[in-house]
């Protein structure tokens, strides 16, 4: 694979293409409503988000369809491996925290290493909604997007269903943490084209 480029070669493309279809039809709960051919012939459309679903798999994630949004006509797609990736362990929140750490500094911030896999962390919301798929982060944490006033005063958000199954999110006054799961459980949203295009 080129990096630079954000390319995959024919074959890591097929093979990751087989990877989903597999996770897809094993998880059908998860998209009970969707057909795999559709959500294939928009990846094989969008190059760069097969880049990006396989930097997911490449640190240990299971990335898979957790829904569509007609209104924009866009599939979603989740991290869904049950734990925090171990390739995703060990790491602060974001720069301005890694950055701040005087010692035993981490080797990234979940933000940091989401932004060169060209994806977004969660938000709570999102990340609620992962948890109504199943039972994700029982023994591990992970970090997600947190809001601009809490990232102000200088704390940032995890989740686990570990510490509270009514209220999974908790604030961590010091974002330099490094969580023992703290990694971005990954997702993001892309455009794609209409089916009749």
């Amino acid at each position: 694979m080129n990096s630079t480029k954000k390319e995959l070669t024919p074959q890591q493309r097929e093979e990751l293409l087989s990877t989903l279809k597999t996770r897809f039809e094993k998880n059908m709960p998860r998209h009970a409503s969707l057909a795999w051919d559709k959500v294939q012939a928009k990846l094989q459309a969008h190059p760069e988000k097969l880049w990006s679903l396989h930097e997911m798999e490449r640190t240990g994630g299971e990335p898979d369809v957790v829904g569509y949004d007609q209104g924009t006509n866009e599939y979603i797609f989740h991290d869904c491996s049950a734990e925090t990736p171990k390739e995703r362990r060990n790491i602060c929140y974001d720069h301005e925290a890694l950055e701040s750490r005087k010692e035993f500094k981490p080797r990234d911030s979940a933000m940091n290493m989401a932004n060169a896999m060209g994806i977004r962390i969660l938000t709570e919301e999102q990340y609620r909604s992962l948890q109504e798929l199943g039972k994700f982060d029982a023994k591990t944490s992970s970090w997600i997007e947190t809001p601009e006033k809490i990232r102000k005063l200088g704390g940032a958000s995890s989740a686990t269903v570990a510490s509270s199954m009514s209220s999974p999110i908790t604030t961590v006054p010091n974002p330099t943490m490094a969580l023992g799961a703290s990694a971005a459980r990954s997702g993001f949203r892309f455009r794609l084209l209409k089916s009749n295009r």
